[in-house]
């Protein structure tokens, strides 16, 4: 089968490492250096098995920045471009995804469509319905940046909203393409996989406000979170896992997903989810508080990158404490080797690490790792396990 996917970052590439184990693949994106990355066996993203499998030379892949070339012989294009929530309009802007449903139907009318950009509930119908397109299917991903890869060669599960042979026949490629045996699949209508991503991301979001707000009342009355943490998961209906204190949740899902579920149910009486957001934001003022009361002369970032392991910091929570010291007028620097510019926001960007840590007498890190040991006295944190 030959098969287009549209977009390179880690939902799309992940998606194209993954098919182009069995299958012909033609991936595209409006990026030249990422389409010349992907043709000399080099990842664009961090993510270690991508990296792997590219530069392995098995896969049938290749990249392009021609529609005509991706789409016109493609028997399924699977969409993975951004879709990044406005908040003016409290919708994401699925203009990308449209974008590309235009060019392939100019080219290639008769070809199916996957979306697996993450989309507002209700979207899929209402597309099909405008365009008077039947070939547009929406199948959530739930994969984690740095390890988009490794999530779709193990997948949890694969959801695709059409029960039909064809939604069948998309299940099939994921599973088939997969490295374990007996995914589990679920075959449902658009609106319900819509709602699945949505709720998903939202689900963990509150998991991770859940951890930080214990751990917000242990640094109020002098508990000692970790252990009342250890304690908590020990209880197999809670688990030891996602429960790792941080500044916030970040990323590029978890933020967009759960602003985008509750403008989509605004009109339902609910509580629960716009607590949520809220609290987010009020774990990173509860630590700005905490971080300005030490009167730091110049506070230093070490990394904007949501998580170790990921080069993306898009959304990351670390920012959000940014904009509070910078409001505050509180002087500071950032460390993110990922980073070309001098400056960020504004702000000085040191490359030099030893230098970062001499102009700054305290370091904030929503991560500690090694590169941090030797300056652990100025590190501010709450990064109680050394886990994502």
């Amino acid at each position: 089968m030959k098969i287009a996917v549209a977009g390179l970052g880690y939902v799309g590439l992940s998606n194209a490492a993954l098919l182009s184990r069995q299958h012909d693949v033609c991936a595209i994106d409006i990026t030249p250096e990422r389409v010349e990355a992907v043709n000399a066996g080099r990842s664009p993203i961090e993510d270690a098995d991508c990296t792997e499998y590219l530069a392995g030379g098995t896969l049938r892949l290749r990249a392009t920045l021609d529609p005509d070339d991706a789409y016109r012989n493609a028997d399924v294009v699977f969409i993975a471009t951004p879709t990044n929530y406005n908040s003016d309009t409290h919708a994401f802007d699925t203009s990308s995804i449209e974008a590309v449903i235009d060019a392939v139907r100019a080219v290639n009318p008769c070809a199916l469509m996957v979306i697996k950009s993450t989309i507002p509930v209700g979207y899929t119908d209402a597309l099909r319905k405008r365009l008077d397109c039947d070939n547009i299917i929406f199948s959530p991903e739930f994969l984690r940046e740095g390890r988009a890869l490794h999530d779709n060669l193990h997948p949890s599960r694969i959801v695709v909203g059409e029960v039909s042979d064809r939604g069948a026949m998309v299940a099939g490629l994921l599973r088939d393409a997969a490295l374990d045996a007996d995914v589990p699949v679920l075959l449902t209508d658009s609106t319900e996989a819509e709602a699945i991503k949505l709720f998903a991301n939202t689900y963990l979001a509150m998991r991770v406000s859940f951890f930080n707000e214990l751990d917000t009342i242990a640094m109020a009355t002098s508990m000692d979170a970790r252990e009342v943490i250890e304690g908590l998961c020990m209880d197999p209906r809670v688990g030891d896992h996602y429960n790792n204190p941080s500044f916030g949740y970040g990323g590029y899902c978890l933020p967009k997903d759960s602003k985008q579920l509750l403008a989509n149910f605004a009109s339902v009486p609910q509580e629960l989810m716009a607590a949520i957001v809220d609290a987010n934001e009020a774990r990173k003022t509860v630590l700005t508080s905490a971080i300005t009361a030490r009167e730091p002369r110049t506070v230093g970032v070490h990394r904007l990158v949501m998580k170790a392991g990921s080069d993306n910091f898009r959304e990351s929570a670390i920012q959000g404490i940014i904009d509070r010291l910078d409001q505050a007028g509180v002087p500071m620097i950032i460390y993110e080797p990922s980073l070309q510019d001098d400056s960020f926001n504004g702000l000085p960007v040191e490359r030099d690490f030893k230098r970062f840590c001499d102009r700054s007498d305290l370091i904030i890190a929503n991560r500690l790792t090694p590169d941090l040991d030797d300056v652990a006295d100025k590190v501010f944190t709450r990064d109680l396990f050394q886990a994502n």
